[in-house]
């Protein structure tokens, strides 16, 4: 029952965040006991429920902000490939601290930039977008994240995009690289089958959810409440290093 809230609740902040879904799953799981390694492997498999459901929602509302995720996600597909070599060979400890540094860079990039920032979309080279998803989804499926946590901020700062649709082009960066996380875990036996059901099903109703209500807040609130789920994760991630 407990994986089954967890899954509602994780569902809700992914379609209304555009996170995979680990930025709140993976720390809660730690509080409920689970190894940080099981976490890590729950919380990719519930993001490829909830990423291909809540992308599918995305894309009837607003499909011109996926031109850029295709090209991200395919560098983070083959980032996300090497988790099944990297999370069986790195002390879970360190993944913590990763994971610690990754929420670091987010909250500040999101707190300094302006929701406003009055500038047109900032297209890149495709070489430096695939790039930039490699690097992302190798450091994130490692720490159980979608990968979104680390490329909205990019998206915000960097490329001029709206908030709510780097969350939206960030959801769908994370079909990419979760499936090749799951994959790679899979082939490499790191995968808990049956708790990532359970909770990868019970999201798609909270996927649905959050992403109907974040369609009716504004910009400013938006961002109050990112940085605010972003403080309240690296909370707990502290009071469990």
């Amino acid at each position: 029952m407990i994986l089954a809230i967890l899954g509602v609740l994780t569902g809700l902040t992914s379609g209304f965040f555009g996170i995979g879904g680990g930025t709140i799953l993976v720390p809660f799981l730690l509080l409920y006991g689970f190894d940080m390694k099981v976490a890590v492997a729950i919380s990719i498999m519930q993001m490829v429920f909830s990423s291909i459901f809540g992308s599918f929602i995305n894309s009837r509302q607003n499909k011109a902000v996926l031109k850029d995720g295709v090209i991200i996600g395919l560098g983070g597909f083959l980032g996300g490939a090497l988790s099944g070599v990297i999370v069986p060979n790195i002390d879970g400890q360190y993944l913590k601290y990763l994971f610690l540094l990754v929420l670091l860079f987010s909250i500040y990039r999101v707190a300094v930039t302006s929701t406003d920032h009055g500038k047109s979309v900032k297209y890149h080279s495709k070489a430096l977008l695939v790039g930039i998803g490699f690097i992302i989804g190798m450091i994130a499926m490692s720490i159980g994240v979608g990968g979104s946590l680390i490329l909205t901020p990019i998206l915000v700062s960097f490329m001029y995009y709206n908030l709510k649709d780097a969350a939206s082009l960030g959801l769908f960066f994370v079909i990419f690289s979760s499936i090749a996380g799951f994959l790679s875990l899979s082939f490499a036996g790191h995968m808990p089958y049956t708790e990532g059901l359970i909770v990868g099903i019970a999201s798609l109703i909270g996927v649905y959810l959050g992403i109907k209500i974040k369609s009716v807040v504004n910009i400013k609130s938006y961002k109050t409440l990112t940085l605010s789920l972003y403080v309240i994760v690296l909370l707990i991630l502290i009071s469990r290093l």
